[in-house]
This record gives structure tokens, C-alpha cells and sequence, in this order.
């Protein structure tokens, strides 16, 4: 876990200094990556080139986001410890309320939760222009990057607008939380409330007040499913899955989120390779990278909706984490796809 206070205390200059030498020596290390073996946060490290290619913005990021749609065509970045989610697009129909932001089209469609967000820079570097968000642990939410068909003047006005009057490199971060969880079970009677409410949702959306409402971590939850409405399968079935939807040509759900944004891709995958422990799906407006060996445990939930079942494929951590979730394309008043129902049922290998 990275030593907040090396980032908060630690001479800025030399952490600049450790970092280049870093990057000299391992060219192909990944910031968040290189951030973890010095032992600092991402946004400690990205703050080290304050007034060299990066500017510190104000945390005003409502407001900053409602004009990422002035930049037109951008790419956006959304990660966790195991899976990397890009999407093209541009960035229409915002909504907030004080906790929570949506964007809702069909090439960025994301959900924020906006009580973790402390930080935000922009970032130019060896060509490449970004805007990127971290927590109060620096640890990152989203980035959206300029592609070729971006409004390059709208971003340079976006980033003198709302640079921070004062560009210090010093940030207040605040501890990580630990990852994982400590979990007493629940009693029958529990148990069976829990089973039948679950059994009652008319909204999928209905399912995270439920696990709220009894305390429930969402892994533990699938253990206590109703019969049939969830079943564990093989981690492989990430894999099978994304190939199956590729070769017949179904159109998918992907969620990717961390503890400040959820990332949504809605439609087909085509191109799929393996490239040292990272699988890919490398489309032109679509990137999934995910770490197949992350994948410690995979189950098929189900959940009955005004319109019929749900059918969500979930991949968990060992620390039970979510990792990645599938779904089949679907919207409110639709039911969902038969063709997904039927690629679930052939390629996520139950566990017996």
C-alpha cells in the first residue's frame, strides 16, 4: 500500500528526481504501476511535473466535466487493480446531484460517485493531452485523453480556466482503505427475508439497496441467492465469454469501476488477443484489458425485473473485489436478449 506520508512530506524535488530515473530504467512501466514500487500514490507522481507538461486544476470537477463535451471526440479511462476500460466518444447528456454524476450516451456512458474525487490535473506528455481525477488516497478515478479528432483549443481553454492560482505539487492524501472485508454470516430468518426480496425486485438497480439494507459484501450475497439466481462458474469463463459474444456477433454490456466511477461499453466486441497476462479486446472505440489471473471467483446472477430476468456475469478478486461485470445489451422496458441468455448458458462453465 503506498506510504501517504512520503507524499505528503517527502522533498518534492527528490521524488521528481526518483521518478525520471525510474522512468529512464523501466520505459514500459505503467505510472500506477511505477507509483507502487516507490512506495508513493499515482497522483503524488503526477504531481512531481507540476509546471513541466502538468497543471493542477481546481476541484471544482462538476463543472470541469460538464465541459469535457467542448473537447468533442476523446477517449475515456476508467481502471481498477485488474482491468484497464477505454472508450471513445464524446461526453453528452451530464446529470448531478450531490453525490452522484451520470453520462449517458451510446459511446460514453459512465456513473460517478463523487464523494472520493480530491484531485485533478491536466497532463501533456510526449504528445499525448489528458484530463485526470484521483481520490483523496491518489489513487485514480477516470482520465480522458484528447484523440486525433479532439478540440485541442477547447481543451487549452478548459485548462486556463480552471488551473488552480496556486500550482503546488504537495497534496493532502488520505490513507487507502483496506481492500477486503470481514463478514459474521447472517441467521435463516435473515437469510430468508434477504431470498425473497431478492426474488421480489421489479430493478436491477434495486439489488444495491438491497446488499445495503442487510449489510451484505456482494460476493458473500451470491451465496445466499435464492435457488437458481446464482451459480458460481469457472474464472476461464471471462474469456469464453468475450470470445462467444465476438464470433456471434452479440452485443454486450461491460461495467468497469473503482470506488469514484463506473465505466460502461454497450455493443459489439470483435478483435480479442492475449498478450502476457493481460487478455484484450482491441476495437477501434472499445479497449479491455483485463488480468485473467486476478480472476478469483465468477458467478452468473440473475435478477427478475419488470421486463423479464437480468442476467449479469461478475468476476471477483481474491479480496472480493469486483472486477468486471457482463451483461447482454439492454434498456429500461426491454427484455433482454435471448441471444445472451443462450451464450451465458453455453459458455460460463457451472461449477459443480
Amino acid at each position: 500500500m503506498p506510504n501517504a506520508a512520503l507524499t505528503q512530506n517527502e522533498n518534492i524535488a527528490d521524488l521528481k528526481s526518483r521518478w525520471e530515473e525510474f522512468k529512464t530504467s523501466n520505459p514500459k512501466v505503467r505510472i500506477r504501476d511505477a507509483a507502487r514500487e516507490l512506495g508513493v500514490t499515482e497522483a503524488g507522481l503526477v504531481a512531481t511535473g507540476i509546471g513541466s507538461g502538468v497543471t493542477r486544476l481546481r476541484p471544482e470537477f462538476e463543472a470541469i466535466l460538464k465541459e469535457v463535451e467542448s473537447l468533442g471526440h476523446v477517449m475515456a479511462l476508467t481502471r481498477n487493480d485488474s482491468v484497464v476500460h477505454e472508450r471513445k466518444g464524446t461526453y453528452l447528456n451530464p446529470s448531478f446531484n450531490p453525490h452522484i454524476g451520470l453520462f449517458v450516451g451510446e459511446d460514453i456512458d459512465l456513473r460517478l460517485f463523487m464523494g472520493p474525487w480530491a484531485f485533478a490535473f491536466a497532463v501533456s506528455e510526449d504528445g499525448r493531452h489528458s484530463l485526470q481525477f484521483f481520490g483523496k488516497d491518489g489513487e485514480a478515478i477516470h482520465k480522458i485523453y484528447l484523440t486525433d479528432r479532439s478540440n485541442r483549443e477547447a481543451f487549452d481553454q478548459l485548462v486556463a480556466r480552471y488551473a488552480d492560482p496556486v500550482q503546488s505539487a504537495a497534496l493532502d492524501i488520505e490513507p487507502a482503505r483496506p481492500k477486503g472485508y470481514t463478514f459474521d454470516g447472517i441467521d435463516e430468518e435473515t437469510k430468508k427475508s434477504f431470498q425473497q426480496e431478492w426474488t421480489d425486485l421489479k430493478d436491477t438497480h434495486d439489488f444495491f439497496g438491497l446488499l445495503r439494507k442487510y449489510n451484505l459484501p456482494r460476493r458473500e450475497a451470491m451465496s445466499f441467492a435464492p435457488e437458481g439466481l446464482a451459480y458460481r462458474v469457472t474464472p476461464s469463463s471471462c474469456r469464453k465469454i468475450l470470445q462467444a459474444a465476438a464470433a456471434t456477433g452479440t452485443s454486450i454490456m461491460v461495467f468497469v469501476g473503482n470506488q469514484g466511477c463506473i465505466q460502461i461499453h454497450t455493443g459489439p466486441v470483435k478483435k480479442l488477443f492475449e498478450m502476457g497476462p493481460w487478455y484484450n479486446v482491441m476495437d477501434p472505440e472499445f479497449n479491455l484489458h483485463l488480468r485473467e489471473d486476478a480472476i478469483a471467483e465468477a458467478w452468473v446472477v440473475i435478477k427478475p425485473t419488470v421486463d423479464g430476468i437480468v442476467t449479469a456475469v461478475e468476476f471477483f478478486d481474491k479480496e472480493g473485489e469486483m472486477i468486471v461485470q457482463f451483461f447482454g445489451k439492454r434498456k429500461p422496458g426491454v427484455p433482454e436478449l435471448k441471444e445472451w441468455q443462450d451464450l451465458v448458458r453455453e459458455n460460463a462453465e457451472r461449477l459443480s
